[in-house]
């Protein structure tokens, strides 16, 4: 694990694309080039009270002269995007972190299949630049509550035929069905889905017979279970043969902190990816949303996953 360097950026240019989404690029001051991002790839943005939000990078990603995000204002939200609306202008400065892809398209993939609902369209935009320039097979269906989808109008004329929009103000217009779209499982697609719960629950029903590795989501917001109670647990440090008590209402980022680690972290939401670590042994109760089934076979999110008994860590 390593630290993701934070850069103070400015913004050089902002404009709305629909009412409620403002799009900013954003700028180093000094140096000609920022670091290399691909498409999918996310930046923290670090707010003035210290919260972390993620976005999406939406611009070409071979322009590595400035970073572009999407923020749909959500006034009933954590604040993040409220304070990017009222604060950010031109000329603002913006702590913005490298870029982290946990969202990445399929090198293995001969057709892409990208699902996207709502403000969830933004890691797309990156994905089908990269897949019409070099001429690969992709399909984009994109679903919006609004009249007219933000970035629509770019879409059409980037993706042609390749790209379905719904609208789903209309109760008359016609809706994207995930169970007939993915009813039979094709060797060589993967298929990719950002956008609210209920299209990401419904898009993990409809492909719960698909291979896994085939299938790609990319979430923002933390599992929310009232249902779950957390116990208390050992973790047990591979290195020293240390063990450390870990209290139904602590973190093991939190105990793992205090006793010396120094660990990287950014959401602490189970989104992000930054604190991964991996285990050697254990049952691990995985609260994440980045890690894919094979990846938690060995990898926990220290910042919200938890483990009966004890886990060994290989730290």
């Amino acid at each position: 694990m390593s630290a993701r360097m934070i850069m103070k950026l400015h913004v050089s240019d902002v404009y709305d694309e629909a009412p409620d989404v403002r799009v900013l690029t954003l700028r180093h001051p000094i140096r000609r080039e920022l670091p290399e991002s691909t498409p999918g790839a996310h930046v923290d943005l670090r707010l003035p009270n210290g919260k972390i939000r993620q976005y999406s990078l939406i611009g070409d990603p071979t322009d590595r002269t400035q970073y572009r995000i999407a923020v749909k204002r959500e006034d009933d939200g954590r604040g993040g995007s409220r304070w990017v609306h009222e604060s950010l202008k031109v000329g603002s400065e913006a702590h913005v972190s490298a870029p982290r892809n946990n969202f990445g398209l399929s090198s293995e993939a001969q057709k892409h299949v990208l699902v996207a609902g709502g403000i969830g369209v933004t890691p797309f935009l990156a994905m089908v630049q990269e897949l019409s320039a070099a001429d690969q097979h992709y399909t984009l269906h994109y679903s919006s509550r609004q009249p007219v989808p933000p970035f629509s109008d770019f879409l059409k004329d980037l993706c042609g035929d390749s790209v379905s929009i719904y609208t789903t103000h209309d109760p008359q217009a016609p809706r994207f069905d995930a169970e007939t779209a993915f009813k039979t499982v094709e060797d060589g697609t993967h298929i990719y889905c950002c956008g609210p719960a209920s299209l990401i629950d419904a898009v993990k029903r409809a492909t719960a017979h698909w291979p896994p590795e085939q299938v790609h989501f990319e979430v923002f917001e933390p599992v929310i279970d009232e249902n779950f109670t957390p116990e208390p647990f050992d973790i047990r440090i591979a290195s020293t043969d240390a063990v450390l008590h870990v209290p139904a209402d602590r973190s093991a980022l939190d105990v793992l902190r205090e006793e010396g680690f120094v660990l990287p972290s950014s959401c602490e939401l189970g989104v992000c990816g930054t604190c991964k670590c991996t285990y050697s042994d254990g049952t691990v109760i995985h609260r994440d949303q980045v890690l894919s089934t094979a990846e938690r076979q060995d990898q926990m999110m220290l910042c919200v996953s938890r483990a009966r008994v004890r886990v060994t860590l290989d730290l």
